[in-house]
């Protein structure tokens, strides 16, 4: 792999976008002709390892990758769930240090009958996992859909957990032509036991019409929510790539929540939140939607980032961060299973998924994403290979 170049980002010409160097980008899966998808980040600081949790293959399995160099280069991936006699696609999501050598993951398994969810612990730093138990429902029965890392507040004398939120979703009934069967609804809830056993959840109104949230505790100790949002009703028949970006803050600890600023009504989502030394907040997200098509016809995706000074009251959008850009590999809006499905496979297989950034203790950040810029269709409707992509950087003084 490319040793990380050292020097600092520079502004583009004519406008106040901040462009990182394509020399500061990896794709940590490039000899691999698999898919590999969803990343999610974890930072060991006892160790200075880093883990990442990835999606590998089809069916999909739940698998580990590990850094001794700060990211720099990366183990091959590795299952870490048992073996599944029923052979089930299972997606894992939000990988979390807890400290003390703890570490807990969720993970999604696809029988026919009906997704299923489980939470899988690590008592040695991610060397082994548990046996998948179930997720707690919530309060009235339904299934907690989780997506994002838990936001974990430590004892200061010993670093170790004390309260954990996690935040889930769940599709309302079909009361609106969406691609979701009808607006979805975000939830939190709180566990003081290491997510063992769980308050009963809190649904904010404000929440209504979102689903995947991101937390961040801000230095004044307000939470920060990074919200995916439902898209707008022209695009309620298009693809969930149209879903947008906003924000809530939360000034009682969780409690209740203010409404929800929007960054972007749509194309511009999966977030994730890093608190910075100086108490600033950065937030990573993708760009799916929104870019112009290049001069060929072709679609353009990205990963981008903007800053907040204020914990969280406002962000700086005048002054965004481009962290990755690519062009896509494919025209037109092909629907998913048509006839001529290998010849004409839809313009958005080559987008992004997931973002996910951790600060290190050089005082760069290290954002992974996932990326489509090398896919094909597959003759099972799948696209592959996915990869996960690697960007280092620092933010501008």
């Amino acid at each position: 792999m490319t040793q990380w170049q050292s020097q600092q980002i520079t502004l583009a010409e004519d406008d106040n976008l901040t462009v990182v160097p394509r020399e500061n980008c990896q794709i940590v899966t490039e000899t691999s002709e698999q898919s590999v998808t969803l990343p999610y980040l974890a930072y060991i600081p006892e160790s200075q390892k880093l883990l990442l949790l990835v999606t590998c293959g089809f069916p999909h399995q739940v698998n580990l990758m590990t850094s001794d160099d700060l990211g720099i280069t990366w183990s091959d991936p590795r299952p870490i769930l048992p073996d599944d006699p029923e052979k089930r696609s299972w997606l894992g999501f939000g990988i979390t240090w807890l400290g003390a050598g703890r570490l807990a993951l969720a993970a999604s398994a696809s029988p026919p009958s009906g997704d299923m969810r489980f939470r899988s612990y690590s008592d040695d730093c991610g060397q082994t996992w548990s046996d998948p138990v179930p997720i707690q429902r919530t309060s009235d029965g339904i299934e907690w859909h989780q997506w994002d890392p838990w936001l974990v507040d430590s004892d200061p004398e010993t670093g170790e957990a004390s309260r954990i939120a996690e935040t889930g979703y769940f599709c309302l009934p079909e009361n609106e032509p969406c691609p979701r069967g009808g607006y979805s609804q975000a939830m939190i809830r709180f566990s003081e036991d290491l997510g063992r056993t769980w308050q009963d959840e809190i649904r904010p109104p404000q929440w209504h019409k979102a689903d995947e949230v991101a937390l961040c505790r801000a230095g004044n100790g307000t939470i920060v929510a990074a919200c995916r949002i439902n898209q707008p009703k022209p695009y309620w028949h298009d693809i969930d790539h149209y879903e947008g970006l906003g924000f809530s803050l939360s000034k009682d600890d969780g409690l209740t929540w203010s409404d929800v600023q929007v960054f972007y009504e749509w194309g511009r989502h999966h977030p994730s939140m890093v608190r910075m030394p100086n108490d600033d907040i950065v937030m990573t997200y993708v760009v799916r939607k929104g870019y112009p098509n290049t001069a060929d016809g072709y679609p353009q995706f990205g990963i981008e980032a903007i800053i907040s000074h204020d914990h969280g009251e406002t962000w700086d959008m005048a002054h965004r961060y481009i962290l990755s850009q690519w062009k896509g590999n494919a025209k037109g809006e092909a629907p998913e299973l048509e006839a001529d499905f290998r010849a004409k496979w839809p313009r958005w297989f080559a987008s992004c998924q997931a973002t996910s950034t951790q600060l290190l203790p050089d005082g760069t950040l290290l954002t992974a994403f996932g990326t489509g810029y090398r896919s094909a269709p597959t003759e099972h409707g799948h696209c592959s290979p996915r990869d996960i992509g690697m960007v280092r950087w620092m933010i501008n003084e």
